[in-house]
């Protein structure tokens, strides 16, 4: 016996088709795809950098052991990268900032898959209208002189109703893709300034203040 909630779901896929199928397919996948994107920015703290913002300060200040101190509390995925920024020297800010990339590129896996399908969810709605717009005259057509208004009007809705489906779709998960992407480009935003500040401090750590000095001694 079918739950109540699903016989809505079955008398549209009914009516609208093939088409209307296969988005709602597409629809439950994307879904899953969305969520588990949630889920692994959770998992990787994406938004949560006080303690390394804390760490990156710190050594800005010229405070090696409150930096260090800071990043062991961070649960950020680029605590990583800043620790090896830490003990780095100038010259491998790019190796620093691929390292990042790498990250990053982990965590963006499956925007592609989410872009696709907001551009294509509509345009695949408006095939399944296409089809039965054409289905729609064909019947009008076979009715001859008999021309029956509600044949036609019957028709024009259910291919209709594959293009709302579409667009049902599309624009949640363009919105989802949006809000993924931005924190995405927050998060490079966030990598940068902290590589950069702990490579180029405003107040150099004692430890490394002594060994310039030895070495221009």
């Amino acid at each position: 016996m079918m739950p109540v909630w699903f016989e809505p779901i079955r008398q549209i896929a009914e009516i609208g088709g093939p088409v209307v199928v296969i988005l709602m397919c597409v629809a439950v996948l994307t879904l899953a795809v969305a969520l588990y994107k949630i889920w692994q920015f959770w998992q990787a703290g994406v938004g949560r950098h006080t303690a390394l913002r804390e760490a990156v300060t710190a050594w800005d200040a010229g405070d090696p052991k409150e930096a260090h101190s800071a990043l062991g509390r961070s649960t950020s995925y680029l605590a990583p990268v800043v620790d090896m920024t830490l003990t780095a020297s100038a010259q491998m800010a790019e190796r620093l900032q691929a390292d990042a990339e790498t990250r990053f590129a982990k965590l963006e896996r499956g925007f592609r898959f989410l872009d696709s399908v907001a551009q294509l969810a509509p345009l695949l709605g408006l095939f399944g209208t296409v089809l039965g717009m054409i289905e729609a005259f064909q019947s009008l057509q076979d009715a001859g002189a008999q021309v029956d208004p509600s044949i036609l009007a019957g028709g024009i809705w259910v291919a209709l109703l594959t293009t709302a489906v579409g667009l049902v779709v599309a624009m949640p998960t363009a919105l989802v893709l949006s809000w993924l992407e931005g924190r995405m480009e927050a998060e490079r935003v966030i990598a940068d300034q902290a590589i950069l500040t702990v490579l180029h401090p405003k107040r150099l750590p004692p430890a490394t203040v002594a060994d310039k000095a030895t070495a221009h001694g």
